[in-house]
């Protein structure tokens, strides 16, 4: 076996037989160009979608040798063997590789387990053994998203410029995207918050430079514009810069600036979402923020501005008349006047709510009680306050 990698843009690929094997192989195909044929007289709803969204050309019938002309690249992948062997036989007069599903000693090409990280390709062959393919290229995979394996760039400048703007997730290291755990693997420079997990830190690069912003609530914190100032400034000496937030950066973070500050500068900028706490907090307490049949609706609102303060920008009035959840980020300190507004608004004082803590950290703790009593309980920040009937469920 020689391992060779096809570039397949604008070239015909024809798949014989619209079973599993299409069903894994097509998408990868397209990702890469192709120009599917695919001849089957049924195929499964996501081939017959792509279809009908013109990604692939579908002929509804069996196969005919004058399909193979102007293929590259053939799957054979009927479930009838004596179709899957004239289909390489015909390929192979043609010249014409060709993938068989049933029978890979006859084939005159393999298909390797692939993974994508980043700009990297990884294909795995394992003897015949697909299973044992696959296991290899996860582990790569997790390897690369760890930073574990992190071959040097030998062309070009050797670094990624730009900012790349990074949620980490409600507080669990292992609760963080795999695009995060890549950039924070490959950053020159990473701009923490205070929420960020120190373990994902931890893992940085000896190199690596870390610049805490320090942003304590209610506490001395780094003005966002020195924030910005620093994160431009790096990225525009050729920096690699990780913006690293607790949470979604996009979700009361001020995501939004950052990114419009990078455009402003002609600074290249990616987005990689992070698990919100507005979700994943009463998630992890059990408590769902929507109940077929009892919610229809959940609202995530800011508590750090308390109501009836001139600078809200929050109508409690009209979120007390909402039958559905309301999450609140950042309310610790005016989660009585919280309550009390909504109460004012309309909304039963018996209500019942609870408060998630720490979440998905070791030191995660969940308080129950009622919209009433909100004020009273003990808490301490970080903490998501739950209200609503979905509470009450679990």
């Amino acid at each position: 076996m020689y391992p060779l990698g096809l570039r397949l843009d604008r070239r015909r690929v024809l798949v014989v037989g619209a079973g599993n094997l299409a069903h894994r192989r097509v998408p990868r195909l397209l990702d890469a160009g192709a120009d599917v044929l695919l001849v089957s007289p049924h195929a499964r709803d996501s081939l017959r979608a792509m279809a009908s969204e013109h990604r692939l050309r579908w002929e509804e019938r069996r196969f005919q040798a004058s399909d193979l002309d102007g293929a590259w690249l053939v799957l054979a992948a009927t479930d009838d063997p004596a179709v899957n062997a004239e289909i390489s036989a015909l390929a192979e007069e043609a010249r014409v590789f060709c993938v068989r599903a049933d029978d890979r000693e006859a084939a005159t090409a393999w298909t390797p387990a692939v993974g994508q990280h980043e700009e990297l390709t990884f294909a795995a062959f394992a003897g015949g053994d697909p299973r044992r393919a696959a296991a290899l290229r996860d582990r790569l995979l997790e390897l690369a998203a760890t930073g574990e394996v992190s071959p040097p760039r030998f062309r070009g400048s050797g670094t990624i410029p730009g900012v790349a703007l990074v949620g980490a997730g409600p507080g669990d290291p292992d609760l963080i995207t795999v695009a995060g755990r890549a950039a924070l693997a490959q950053a020159d420079v990473v701009i923490a918050d205070r929420l960020a997990p120190a373990r994902l830190l931890e893992e940085l690069r000896d190199e690596t430079e870390l610049i805490d912003a320090a942003k304590i609530p209610y506490g001395r914190q780094r003005e966002q514009d020195e924030i910005i100032a620093l994160m431009l400034e790096r990225a525009k000496n050729g920096k690699f810069v990780v913006r690293l937030k607790g949470g979604d950066g996009f979700v009361f973070g001020r995501g939004g600036e950052e990114l419009d500050a990078c455009a402003a500068a002609g600074i290249p900028v990616r987005v990689i979402p992070g698990v919100t706490s507005a979700i994943a907090g009463p998630a992890l307490a059990s408590i769902p923020v929507t109940e077929r049949g009892l919610v229809h609706e959940f609202t995530i609102v800011s508590g750090h501005v308390a109501p009836g303060d001139p600078t809200s920008l929050t109508n409690w009035d009209a979120l007390a008349r909402l039958r559905g959840t309301v999450v609140v980020l950042m309310g610790v300190r005016h989660r009585g006047a919280i309550a009390a507004a909504l109460i004012a608004g309309g909304r039963d004082a018996g209500t019942p709510a609870a408060v998630v803590m720490d979440a998905s950290t070791p030191r995660q703790r969940e308080v129950r009680t009622t919209l009433a009593e909100l004020g009273d309980v003990e808490v301490t920040s970080p903490a998501v306050l739950v209200i609503g009937e979905v509470t009450r469920q679990r």
